[in-house]
């Protein structure tokens, strides 16, 4: 679990980086940087721009051994039939063997396994789950693994309710029509077992689409698990190549969220039904966010020098779920929506395998897709608020935002700054330094930017694109890509 001094951070943070509200703070509290810089981010909206953000997350489980809890609380929730989604890797593994037993113990509870292909899913892999469980309706889902099988289980459960919708039907705009989730889903509990996605706390869903080349994904409220049970034993088996990627999606989550445009300026839904998951950088979102990436700066080192640091492992489970919750409530923008045409059209074009990983079939890992341009990226959304960009830095450097070492790099630097440093740190974990280690090329930068175009689900939460009118970012993502080719 979190240390004492951790949760004293937290709080702290809590105390610095909270909304101020006018009827509970006295004008010294109101007065402090930290609070007129809250204060100038979440300025009142005007005209038809956003006035209210939501906060919505799964209920948490955190502890040693809490999977062998997981039959008792499907038959407290009185389930008639449970579908239990994990992959063909996974099967044979603790985490697997221990949630058998657990459902094995109860009477009167059946059951039935999916094993999914190893490696992410795709459109195909979601149809052949979708059709499974659409066959034995079952009342109540759980998903025992990565975010891949977390994600299948999510699509599952949508479509099993929404028996006669298409695949596209919910799926973000504009690859999908991006229809709202108007009926309750079944009940799912998820079961992580690698320290990255937080797909234990969202209601986000991703999948390749192998016929366009790139990733895209559900994001809707509705989805999310019921119940995320984060069991520390779950990622001892993973390998470091796995664990490093995975703790690189939390590393992105955290940077991306706390750095999204602020939910006062998206535009305001003409419905509250259709205001977004992903609305933008939020004093809530802000805590767990920023919480996140000083716990994966400081521990997730430790996992890539030794995967058998109990502590470096615990705490970066609890990081995934705080940035979950952060990303889950505030979005990620521009490295994920760069990943998506990295890792899809790596399968038809540098067929890059990456070492570590099982499946046999050529793979960027999604973390690793979302690293590779991380510092062109925040170099890019640096001059956006240089006051953020400015605590980033401080993080990576073990220092505070206030020593002088920081505070005399001016505005106009502190992205140069920004990109030197997230370079090091990946480095220092032995990521492949820049899309030409991927094999891409230059030639192959066009096709990069015509996938991430779509992507605008997270590309409009991006400062500088998403916060300028008419603005679809093509010039931005080019320059970023080139940037991003070698270090």
């Amino acid at each position: 679990m979190a240390s004492t001094r951790s949760i004293a951070r937290l709080l702290n943070h809590v105390s610095q980086h909270s909304a101020t509200c006018p009827c509970h703070t006295t004008h010294h509290a109101a007065s402090t940087p930290a609070a007129l810089s809250q204060l100038r981010r979440y300025a009142t909206p005007v005209d038809n721009k956003e006035y209210a953000f939501e906060v919505a997350a799964s209920n948490l489980r955190f502890g040693s051994n809490v999977t062998s809890e997981v039959g008792y609380d499907l038959s407290n929730m009185k389930a008639r039939k449970v579908g239990v989604f994990t992959d063909v890797n996974l099967a044979s593994l603790h985490p697997m063997k221990a949630t058998l037993a657990s459902l094995d113990v109860q009477p009167d509870l059946p059951f039935e396994v999916m094993a999914l292909p190893a490696g992410e899913p795709t459109e195909e892999s979601w149809a052949s789950a979708i059709e499974w469980a659409r066959t034995h309706d079952f009342s109540h889902f759980l998903a025992v693994g990565g975010g891949s099988v977390i994600d299948t289980a999510k699509a599952a459960n949508l479509f099993t309710v929404f028996k006669e919708a298409q695949l596209m039907d919910f799926v973000n705009a504009p690859v999908g029509k991006g229809l709202p989730v108007t009926q309750p889903l079944r009940p799912l509990i998820a079961i992580p077992t690698t320290a990255g996605t937080g797909s234990e706390t969202t209601g986000a869903a991703i999948f390749d689409v192998t016929s366009r080349s790139f990733k895209t994904g559900i994001a809707n409220r509705a989805l999310k698990p019921v119940l995320g049970i984060v069991d520390t034993q779950n990622t001892a088996t993973c390998p470091r190549e796995v664990h490093i990627s995975a703790g690189l999606d939390v590393l992105f989550h955290s940077l991306e969220s706390y750095t999204a445009i602020p939910y006062t300026k998206r535009t305001r839904p003409s419905n509250p039904i259709l205001r977004p998951a992903y609305q933008g950088s939020n004093p809530v979102a802000d805590v767990f966010s920023f919480w996140a990436l000083q716990t994966t700066v400081k521990y997730l080192p430790r996992v890539a020098k030794n995967t058998d640091d109990d502590e470096a492992r615990r705490q970066m489970l609890l990081a995934a779920s705080f940035a979950g919750i952060g990303f889950g409530n505030a979005g990620v923008h521009l490295c994920h929506g760069m990943s998506y045409p990295i890792s899809g059209l790596n399968k038809k074009g540098p067929k890059y395998k990456h070492p570590g990983y099982l499946n046999p079939q050529p793979i960027i890992p999604h973390g690793i897709s979302v690293a590779i341009t991380g510092p062109a990226v925040f170099q890019f959304t640096a001059p956006s608020s240089p006051d953020r960009h400015r605590q980033v830095l401080a993080v990576f450097n073990n220092t505070s935002p206030s020593d002088p070492s920081i505070t005399r790099i001016p505005d106009s630097e502190i992205g140069a700054h920004v990109y030197d440093t997230i370079a090091r740190f990946l480095d220092g974990l032995g990521v492949p330094r820049g899309l030409k280690a991927l094999g891409y090329t230059t030639a192959d930068i066009p096709m990069l930017v015509e996938g991430t175009i779509p992507q605008r689900r997270v590309l409009d939460l991006a400062p500088g694109i998403g916060d300028v009118v008419d603005e679809d970012g093509r010039e931005h993502l080019t320059k970023m890509l080139e940037q991003s080719l070698e270090y």
